[in-house]
């Protein structure tokens, strides 16, 4: 029987040995899988991350915006609807309907859906517009003005994307009024000042329409905290796997140049999973206060409703340390890369959360369907950002985790028990 005490591995190992590294590099044979496997790696992550970023503006499909009209003033004269109904009518028809998805909402609504995570921004047009367009050819001319409201919870990117969206919409909008004004004769008439101003009579102002916190990264910090919490499941769940298969004598385990090997224990893959799950389940727990340790009281992350954060960011790390035991059961020793592709490498591009879904190749769009960063990242924003409303994504977030938590307990004991069934055992031979 091995034994487990550590050993050099060095002069007496080479003594006995005849081969050398340049004989060995000269079979073609061995450079054959590591050569392709690292190949595809870098092609398909390349391909994966790269393909996600490079084109959101073109990549655009129905961005939800809000539209408010509030103009209550009468139509001026000539005209059958005021100005309110006609920017809104040209703001809808200027932009592809393929693009921007505009929602005809009152000003209530739209803050509703603001603070819930539904819209990256809206365009409102106030009650006195058509009075305050109309003041422009009497002797108290004041400015309109149409404000953009943007939506920083949803990230800086399709936040500024909503908001030059309706800056441009509302810059189209005021040059077409420019155009009546400037047709009218009392305008024909004024001072070249005021022609100036007639010809592009409106302004625009931005201002959040749902304020978030100074700490949170403009919007990014929900994506990089469950970037951790993803991170701390997938390596965590790694580390175990590769720890008890080191402690069950299924590896060798190496420190430098120490090298031991324990006396394999005689356990079925089905406890075995069982026993790196329930490790997985436990060590989840310091994993997850020293995540909230770190960001929120070191470094200073606003956070709100910490109890309903520390117990979702716990689920989010088990539910992801699951999937990566299940994962490793059923495809042995290249789980690692495949559990690598699941949560990282497909989760990232598809989390929407540095670049809205509605900005990114279908692709992206159809494996933010499943995708487990997706729903974590919507639970993440819901808790941090708008208050912890179950419609802002928490809800998603919830059925997910217990989705994904489901299908890894359900894949994993099934492989492992069909393997055990089959007398696929791990066993070893034992060096003598």
């Amino acid at each position: 029987m091995a034994s487990d005490r550590a050993r050099p591995s060095g002069a007496a190992v080479s003594a006995r040995s005849a081969v050398s590294a340049g004989s060995l590099l000269r079979h073609g044979k061995l450079w054959v899988a590591p050569g392709v496997l690292s190949g595809l790696v870098a092609l398909i992550l390349s391909l994966l991350y790269m393909g996600g970023v490079l084109t959101p503006e073109s990549s655009l499909h129905r961005l939800p915006i809000a539209l408010v009209d509030q103009d209550a003033g009468k139509p001026l004269p000539g005209a059958r609807q005021n100005l309110g109904a006609q920017v809104s009518a040209q703001v809808i028809s200027s932009t592809p309907a393929e693009d921007v998805r505009w929602r005809r909402l009152g000003i209530e609504a739209a803050r509703d859906q603001l603070a819930s995570g539904k819209i990256y921004g809206a365009l409102v047009i106030p009650a006195d517009f058509t009075a305050t367009v109309g003041s422009l050819t009497g002797p108290r001319a004041t400015r309109p003005t149409l404000t953009v409201l943007s939506n920083p919870g949803l990230g800086s990117l399709g936040s500024s994307m909503a908001a030059r969206i309706s800056q441009q919409a509302a810059q189209k909008a005021s040059t077409g009024i420019g155009k009546q004004l400037m047709a009218s004769p009392e305008i024909a008439d004024a001072d070249s000042a005021t022609r100036l101003l007639a010809a592009d009579p409106v302004a625009v102002r931005t201002e959040p329409g749902h304020p978030i916190g100074r700490h949170s990264g403009m919007g990014l910090s929900a994506f990089y905290y469950t970037l951790l919490l993803v991170l701390a499941g997938f390596l965590g769940g790694n580390i175990i796997h590769n720890a008890v298969d080191t402690a069950l004598g299924y590896a060798d385990a190496e420190i430098g140049p120490w090298h031991s090997r324990r006396p394999t224990v005689p356990i079925s893959r089905t406890q075995t999973l069982l026993l790196k799950m329930a490790m997985t389940a436990v060590l989840a727990v310091p994993v997850t206060a020293l995540t909230m340790l770190a960001c929120i009281t070191i470094l200073g992350m606003d956070a709100s409703h910490l109890p309903m954060l520390a117990l979702f960011s716990y689920c989010s790390c088990l539910s992801v340390g699951l999937g990566v035991q299940a994962i490793n059961a059923a495809f042995g020793s290249i789980g690692q890369i495949v559990s690598m592709f699941v949560f990282i490498a497909l989760a990232l591009p598809s989390s929407g959360a540095t670049i809205p879904l509605e900005a990114v190749p279908g692709f992206y769009r159809f494996l933010g369907v499943f995708e487990p960063m997706r729903q974590l990242v919507s639970g993440v924003r819901a808790i941090l950002y708008f208050d912890a409303r179950a419609d802002a994504g928490l809800t998603r977030g919830w059925i997910m985790i217990a989705v994904g938590a489901a299908a890894a307990l359900a894949f994993g004991f099934l492989m492992t028990r069909y393997y055990d069934r089959k007398g696929l055992h791990r066993m070893v031979p034992q060096p003598s």
